[in-house]
């Protein structure tokens, strides 16, 4: 099963995604963990880093090599739960064009929806407890611009494509978990 998880910054992505990996029994990509985990001491680390610090999203460029190699790994033949990707329409064309040509396609497009003061909220709390970098008030202020400009965009081509599912992520996370898998069951 292929399944992509969109939503801003703060919606608990990771959280459902360690949920349904666990479920599903698929791998779990995370982009922005590969990015993050990149050494910031080498060439790439330091080009990944001039981006993810001030919360620009990393270009295509450097995300596409690696998402579609992590994809050729034997693990993620038969499908995978993408979280933080993709965040372009580019991505999201290259991640269609890639899988087409291996016969299958997305399956599901989970979109987890929090207003942008739980959002705020989440966030700093994140940095507090997780003591990361990337997120501070100027940091998750240019992140949440960076989804609304760039990753939005991603929902309406895949409405396009009719499989989007909706989820309210600003319920507990038992909550968006239960509603994650009825409206995946109600799709088989």
């Amino acid at each position: 099963m292929w399944i992509v998880f969109i939503g801003p910054p703060g919606a608990g992505k990771g959280t459902q995604c360690s949920r349904l990996v666990e479920t599903l029994g698929i791998p779990h990509l995370s982009t922005g963990d590969m990015l993050r985990n990149t050494e910031r001491e080498s060439a790439l680390g330091k080009v990944v880093a001039s981006f993810i610090d001030v919360g620009r999203l990393a270009p295509d460029y450097l995300v596409m090599p690696i998402v579609t190699k992590r994809l050729s790994e034997f693990d993620c033949q038969s499908g995978c739960l993408f979280d933080g990707f993709p965040r372009t329409v580019y991505q999201a064309e290259q991640l269609d064009a890639f899988l087409g040509e291996r016969g299958t396609r997305i399956d599901v497009v989970l979109h987890l929806d929090v207003g942008a003061d739980e959002l705020l909220c989440r966030l700093l709390k994140r940095a507090e407890t997780e003591n990361r970098n990337d997120d501070n008030r100027e940091t998750i202020s240019a992140r949440l611009n960076v989804f609304k400009t760039q990753t939005a965009p991603v929902l309406e081509y895949y409405r396009g494509q009719g499989n989007v599912l909706e989820v309210d992520g600003s319920r507990s996370p038992d909550a968006v978990f239960a509603n994650i898998m009825s409206g995946m069951n109600e799709r088989n």
